[in-house]
């Protein structure tokens, strides 16, 4: 039930060249169908139907130049080449094409997962976010979720050598510093403090879990018949060890409570429909249920939202630089700086 449309005019690849590669190295009938998941802000995905009637879905990296180590292809691959054996909602990477001549960039193929994703608002087939109850147990699986995830054993999946969790924190936040110096076009002091912040404060880090790095509700699929219940998490490109507490500063960098909801607090969950969990109840419940601890969670509330305003900028970036046409993406410059501007505010949590 995820959306997809015809692929976008300079989003588009030699379907040819495609085929020829899809005849030597997957078993399946061609001739192939090519469409786009239009929901996408940064990896480009797409679904190829086959004459059979079987799908699959190709991922590759995001027009123009990418910042060293993310929308890495080869990584995701291998990391859903295993993962999906101890976190079956991980689909499973199926081939890896690392020729960029065949369709401009790196790709590889993964199996198809069908269900719902859940963006800024409820989808009517969940009541349009009108049922309370609906709205609870939407909030309630992206935490839950993630929860289940932390406490997979990196060693069980073949992924105990992944990433290095030692000073991972840091390295972070010194690398997204290095991002955001690289995507801007002017100078903003308020995002120079809040990094200037961060870096003074950098907690003591919890033992290492695997981690996604990018989890949001629209990066889950749900069950059509039930919204507890998660059919697939998708993006898997940043997946590594590290402190857990860095994806729950991820996914709570867009989990407003109500009285914090405003025009600079766009959020990638509908978080003001009536039920929807608030954030001390969403940080209680995962760590109840992952055995994280939950100290000096609000540094990384403030450092998810602030990432997140770095990640706008680098899409935005790329627009204003001609890399890509999209225009979803020409108020993001803006969007970036009220996200720091709410980072700022965020501190006092930290």
């Amino acid at each position: 039930m995820t959306e997809v449309i015809e692929v976008r005019e300079d989003e588009r690849f030699d379907e040819t060249r495609l085929a020829e590669w899809l005849a030597v190295n997957v078993e399946t009938e061609l001739p192939v169908t090519v469409h786009q998941f239009g929901g996408g802000r940064a990896n480009l995905t797409y679904q190829l139907t086959f004459d059979n009637g079987e799908q699959l879905v190709l991922r590759r990296p995001p027009l123009g130049p990418v910042a060293p180590g993310s929308h890495d292809m080869v990584r995701e691959y291998s990391v859903l080449s295993r993962l999906w054996e101890g976190f079956p909602l991980a689909p499973r990477a199926l081939a890896l094409c690392e020729d960029e001549e065949v369709i401009g960039a790196p790709f590889f193929l993964m199996e198809r997962r069908h269900g719902v994703v859940v963006r800024e608002e409820v989808p009517d087939v969940f009541g349009g976010g009108d049922n309370v109850d609906i709205n609870r147990r939407l909030s309630e699986v992206v935490v839950d979720t993630l929860a289940t995830f932390h406490t997979v054993d990196p060693d069980h999946v073949g992924l105990g050598s992944l990433g290095h969790p030692q000073g991972f924190v840091r390295r972070q936040v010194e690398g997204w510093i290095g991002r955001r110096e690289g995507a801007m076009d002017e100078t903003d002091l308020l995002a120079d403090e809040i990094e200037r912040w961060l870096l003074d404060r950098i907690p003591d880090e919890t033992p290492p879990t695997l981690i996604h790095n990018d989890w949001r509700l629209d990066n889950m699929a749900v069950s059509p018949d039930d919204p507890s219940t998660a059919v697939a998490v998708y993006d898997w490109d940043m997946c590594t060890r590290g402190d857990p507490r860095c994806d729950l500063g991820t996914l709570l960098a867009s989990w407003h409570d109500r009285d914090e909801i405003d025009d600079r607090t766009t959020s990638l969950m509908p978080v003001g429909v009536p039920g929807w969990a608030q954030r001390h109840e969403a940080i209680e419940r995962y760590v109840n249920r992952s055995g994280v601890a939950g100290d000096g969670i609000g540094w990384f509330v403030v450092f998810g939202t602030w990432k997140m305003g770095v990640i706008l900028q680098q899409i935005f970036i790329r627009w204003q630089r001609g890399q890509t046409e999209d225009e979803r993406f020409t108020g993001y410059g803006d969007a970036a700086h009220r996200l720091w501007e709410l980072a700022a505010d965020r501190r006092r949590q930290g």
